[in-house]
């Protein structure tokens, strides 16, 4: 019998179609906790794989953030990054330079502050073109996960032009990243492919 319950993802998502929710208020519920924190895990993960920089740092968090996004869909993708930056803002060492950098709102107005809710921003607008179907080509999920990085690096810079010169935030906070960031959507895109292929099949 129907609870009323709404599931937090789409079933039009990756996820979705994997891990199929029920009509039930605790099923939904306890899924939506355990892919949350399955997601806030990869991304404490990807954010410790990095090439240390001066200002902001080069990890895998922008493709982690992405991938989440698309298959989670827009409410529990951003949900989900939203969890993971309540857990940095609580002070547990969960973002790329803690420690020794010290977690907690502090960690918030330093130069990557602004990366941070980029990552929100790129999780919610992945998510509402993967429930429009952009995830399941090939040229529309490049495109996709495209527009996904536009969109952290935007706001990532739109905070470091606000605490120094246009010029000096492209040079420490974007320029270093442009051929990594190509790789890294390729990546993306490949593996929505192949989990899409999979799930295909299966």
């Amino acid at each position: 019998m129907s609870t009323g319950a709404t599931s937090l993802a789409s079933p039009s998502t990756l996820v979705s179609l994997l891990w199929p929710s029920r009509d039930d208020a605790r099923f939904a519920a306890l899924r939506a906790l355990v892919l949350m924190v399955v997601g806030t895990a990869l991304l404490t993960l990807s954010a410790k794989v990095q090439v240390p920089l001066p200002y902001v740092p080069m990890t895998l968090q922008t493709m982690v953030v992405l991938l989440i996004g698309a298959s989670y869909g827009w409410r529990l993708g951003g949900a989900t990054v939203a969890l993971y930056l309540a857990e940095g803002a609580m002070g547990m060492p969960v973002f790329a330079n803690t420690p020794p950098m010290p977690a907690g709102l502090g960690y918030f107005l330093s130069p990557t502050g602004g990366f941070l809710f980029g990552f929100l921003a790129a999780a919610l607008v992945m998510g509402a073109m993967a429930e429009r179907g952009w995830d399941r080509s090939l040229a529309r999920v490049l495109v996709m996960m495209t527009i996904g990085h536009a969109v952290i690096f935007a706001v990532g810079l739109g905070w470091l032009s606000a605490i120094m010169p246009f010029a000096k935030a492209w040079t420490v906070g974007a320029a270093p990243f442009v051929a990594a960031t190509v790789v890294k959507t390729l990546l993306a895109a490949a593996l929505m492919q192949a989990a899409w292929t999979v799930t295909r099949r299966g």
